[in-house]
């Protein structure tokens, strides 16, 4: 691991003199990436310059506890050893962490697909409350959120909404809710107050360049309609709703929600490229299934991730056996304690998997 880290910082610093030369800088595409691949590293090397600050440090308190004849002074010297050689081990910690590789989605935007499953009209509300509670959460952290197209019901549910999240590092913590949630709670058409449980399903996809997956247009069937709506939305007299079949895979997207036919166009082609990657992901990740099983947020969507138990005020995260008593403020987008926790679980899980021998 030290090699690795040493091969890491001597490339940050070469890549430090290559930003700074004019010649570089002139083309600015090739700048840039430079630039990224330099910030990118930076994180690594500014911890590992403070450990092996650290390391100095210890090593010049053991020679001073070696030099040192007065008990008080020894006493306090052997506090600052013990609390260096604490803050040591954190930090190796932390570089593990960090060495750990990198998902090469994660800085993307993402598209979210939820949809209404079994339980009917209830299911459909539930997913009208995922998706206020996601768009709740985008919210706190100054993400942006786009709705690209809505199925709505008549009772203010969704049987199915898609939307896109626009904000530095939405897939590396959005990633982890791709799968079955389920819900538990007296519905409000429920006279007899028995509780029901309905379920939605959600699905997070990062947001795919032009360049990361190609789609042949005659492999397209792109139909127009007048958009529709329910209760206020009004009624489009042009054709500007729009419908895109990948005739080799059966995919159907659909977008209303523009007035602009070229931008619904555009929107429903973002989201099909976006399942299209996602298909191709898993086919290009079959081989080592087990391995992505035994990850934290493997992403597969038939999985029962999270259980909402309104008359308990419970939420349960089914993968990592965490239950909070807080419903009302995940519901209201408080969702970064369950995220934290996803993402700790995961990255022990992927340690554990690259060996536990400990090179430093």
């Amino acid at each position: 691991m030290l090699d690795r880290l040493d091969f890491i910082e001597g490339k940050y610093e070469e890549l430090s003199i290559k930003i700074s030369d004019p010649s570089v800088m002139a083309d600015q595409k090739e700048w840039q990436r430079l630039c990224k691949e330099h910030a990118d590293l930076e994180v690594v090397v500014m911890k590992y310059k403070e450990y092996k600050k650290t390391l100095e440090e210890i090593e010049g308190s053991k020679e001073m506890l070696n030099e040192e004849d007065d008990r008080e002074m020894r006493e306090m010297i052997q506090q600052e050893l013990k609390e260096l050689q604490e803050s040591s081990e954190n930090l190796q910690g932390e570089l593990k962490i960090l060495l750990l590789p990198k998902d090469p989605n994660d800085e993307k935007n993402v598209f979210v697909e939820i949809r209404g499953g079994t339980g009917g009209e209830e299911a459909a509300l539930f997913a009208a409350d995922l998706f206020r509670m996601y768009t709740r959460y985008a919210e706190t952290r100054r993400w942006k959120v786009e709705v690209m197209s809505a199925n709505e019901t008549d009772i203010g549910g969704f049987k199915e909404i898609v939307f896109m999240i626009k904000g530095n590092g939405a897939y590396s913590r959005l990633k982890y809710e791709s799968g079955v949630h389920r819900v538990q709670r007296v519905p409000d058409t429920e006279a007899s107050g028995r509780i029901h449980t309905s379920a939605s399903t959600v699905a997070v996809l990062p947001e795919v360049e032009d360049v990361d997956i190609e789609i042949n247009a005659n492999d397209l069937r792109i139909d127009v309609y007048r958009s529709s709506g329910n209760g206020g939305q009004c009624v489009n007299t042009t054709d500007s709703a729009v419908r895109i079949t990948h005739l080799p895979t059966g995919l159907v997207v659909t977008c209303q929600d523009e007035k602009s036919q070229l931008k619904n166009k555009e929107k429903a082609m973002k989201v099909l490229r976006a399942r299209l990657y996602e298909i191709a992901e898993q086919e290009r990740t079959s081989s080592i299934a087990a391995d992505r099983k035994s990850q934290v947020g493997s992403g597969d969507r038939s999985e029962r991730i999270r259980t909402y138990n309104f008359p308990q005020g419970r939420v349960t995260d089914h993968r990592i056996g965490l239950t909070l008593y807080k419903l009302d403020s995940v519901m209201n987008g408080d969702i970064d304690e369950i995220i934290d926790s996803l993402i700790t679980a995961d990255q022990a899980e992927k340690m554990k998997n690259m060996g536990n021998t400990d090179v430093m």
